[in-house]
């Protein structure tokens, strides 16, 4: 079964952007679109249902109804849209949930923006970003002057096989690569990938303050997460260099 309920018909979208938020390297884009969907509010706009999402329902706090661990998120006047898990997508189920979501991308105007942590030790110095993209997002990206890659490389997991499908439909993406850590949540990669990816691709505003402020408290948050795709065999989503000399 692959089907996007939406739960909120009275919602009016033109032509959004959907902010995904899978789990992968540093939790990266988990950490950022958690935090998109507080800053602003957004409302439970539809549940994703796909044979290749784990069957268990989540539950959050001051809330008694249950959803499913894969759901859209919206928010009418910013025309935004995000893509919010709770569980990894294990590797042999990432084409599957590729395939379910990219009906819904070709009935829907939105132009999706991906998030992959490409894994870096620590260090003093601001995590680099840079950008790229098919089907015209790559201008998109040129436009809001995101940096190239400086090197070749790769995006596995179920961000790299909704990539692949884009660029085999010649689908509008744009994925935002992040040096992230390998190994514990990565705030700082977030409010990275935020403000220098997400506010210049959407001419959007989103307030970071509480994300810094709050980056002990999301990594302890995240951290069992983490833990579980470390210890699981889900292959995670990240990006890789390719190095054809060494």
């Amino acid at each position: 079964m692959a089907e996007i309920t939406v739960l909120e018909d009275d919602v009016s979208l033109s032509e959004p952007t959907m902010v995904e938020g899978l789990p992968g390297i540093g939790l990266v884009g988990k950490i950022a679109a958690d935090h998109l969907v507080e800053a602003f509010d957004m409302v439970h706009y539809a549940n994703v249902h796909c044979d290749a999402i784990p069957k268990v329902a989540v539950y959050h706090e001051g809330d008694a109804s249950l959803a499913t661990p894969v759901r859209i998120y919206a928010d009418e006047e910013r025309d935004l849209l995000v893509l919010q898990s709770d569980v990894p997508i294990a590797p042999q189920a990432a084409s599957q949930l590729a395939t379910c979501l990219a009906g819904w991308f070709d009935e829907t105007p939105v132009t999706p923006l991906f998030i992959s942590g490409l894994p870096h030790e620590k260090d003093d110095d601001v995590p680099r970003l840079y950008a790229v993209g098919t089907g015209g997002g790559e201008a998109a990206a040129a436009d809001a002057d995101i940096a190239l890659p400086d090197e070749m490389g790769l995006i596995s997991g179920p961000t790299g096989a909704l990539l692949n499908d884009a660029v085999e439909q010649g689908r509008r993406a744009v994925c935002l690569v992040v040096e992230s850590d390998p190994q514990f949540p990565d705030p700082e990669a977030a409010r990275v990938v935020i403000k220098d990816g997400v506010e210049p691709l959407t001419e959007l505003e989103v307030p970071v303050d509480n994300l810094v402020e709050r980056a002990e408290e999301i990594r302890n948050a995240k951290e069992q997460l983490a833990q579980r795709m470390q210890q699981g065999d889900e292959e995670s989503t990240q990006a890789q260099p390719l190095r054809m000399y060494q």
